[in-house]
């Protein structure tokens, strides 16, 4: 088999992570660019040197060669996009969130399956080196048994982020912190832990002139018992302060942190010395960032048609942890706290 042809279909901030990441892997190509914003895609087109189209369809027709397609448009047009590539036997890379509802990401799995092609869905933290090593302590049961995990997400995203683009921190094509920002931290608890089967939570819009919600807080009960808890914003002034998770263990501790999770900032485990855990953290943090999320999942994408397998993070994980931001939002719609009366 020769080298894999990509398609990017919508051209906005992200899909630059697509095309530098496609270009970094020897058997990968990018082949076209579709977006409907003709100003934007003669830039792509300057800045990259492919063939653009103003619609998939077009794309689709006069591309035959194409074995792979990106969807890089606003979340809530996932749907479409994936949808018919994979009617058109290409091979589907969904950015986050898959879809903003559950029913969406059926439709896109569903489709997927019926007509016989890969699906993987871009939750990228997942190759962090320093959440690979918390992976593998899991794994190998150095924690002991659970007592809880926390996510944090304290960044700014200021008012003129939001003021981008019309869609942005809207409820049907971007979502709030949960669903845009934190789902990343949200997927890493689900694939780290496993199941939730209990959530509470509080959420508001504070600061910020949209939509959907700026900060929220949930305490989660995940089915082996352990207790978790997430505080995302993107309220933090005056700039981002901090992305972490953290488990603790009944023979163990680790967290992970710094602006964004990469650097390891606590390690400790009965079955690792003291020497062993400084050597582990002193290569990682030395290194924090490996290989980028983006072009792990895409080459892996490059694995799996070759191989015949599912790619590692399939669209199963994309809908799973969409049904978890969609309940901690019922949840905190619910509202079942006590109240505390003077």
């Amino acid at each position: 088999m020769g080298n894999i042809h990509f398609a990017i279909i919508g051209c906005g901030h992200i899909a630059k992570k697509h095309i530098e990441s496609i270009r970094n892997i020897k058997d990968a190509e990018i082949t076209a660019i579709c977006d409907t914003n003709p100003d934007r895609l003669l830039e792509f087109q300057a800045i990259y040197g492919v063939k653009g189209y103003s619609s998939l369809e077009e794309l689709l027709a006069k591309e035959s060669c194409i074995d792979v397609v990106n969807v890089c448009t606003p979340s809530g047009l996932h749907k479409g996009a994936a949808v018919r590539a994979a009617q058109a036997k290409k091979h589907v890379i969904v950015e986050k969130p898959i879809a903003m509802t559950v029913a969406d990401a059926d439709e896109i799995i569903n489709a997927c399956k019926h007509y016989n092609v890969k699906l993987a869905v871009v939750h990228p933290n997942r190759f962090r080196p320093a959440i690979q090593e918390m992976k593998k302590a899991l794994d190998s049961g150095w924690f002991g048994k659970l007592s809880y995990v926390h996510a944090a997400v304290r960044w700014n995203r200021d008012q003129n982020y939001y003021n981008q683009a019309a869609w942005r921190g809207t409820r049907a094509l971007d979502g709030g912190v949960l669903m845009n920002q934190a789902i990343h931290n949200l997927d890493l608890l689900l694939w780290l832990i496993g199941p939730v089967k209990k959530v509470q939570a509080l959420m508001d819009t504070r600061i910020r002139h949209i939509e959907t919600e700026d900060v929220a807080l949930a305490l989660l009960q995940f089915e082996d018992g352990t207790l978790g808890m997430i505080e995302a914003t993107t309220t933090v002034y005056p700039r981002s302060l901090e992305e972490s998770i953290s488990i603790f263990g009944e023979k163990g501790t680790a967290i992970v942190g710094g602006t964004t999770a990469n650097w390891i900032k606590h390690w400790a485990f009965e079955e690792c010395t003291a020497d062993a855990s400084s050597k582990l953290v002193k290569r990682i943090n030395e290194e924090p960032y490996g290989v980028s999320g983006h072009q792990a999942i895409i080459a892996d994408m490059i694995e799996a048609i070759r191989q015949d397998r599912q790619p590692l993070v399939s669209g199963a994980d994309g809908k799973n942890v969409v049904q978890l931001v969609l309940s901690i939002y019922e949840a905190a719609e619910r509202d079942s706290r006590a109240i505390m009366n003077p």
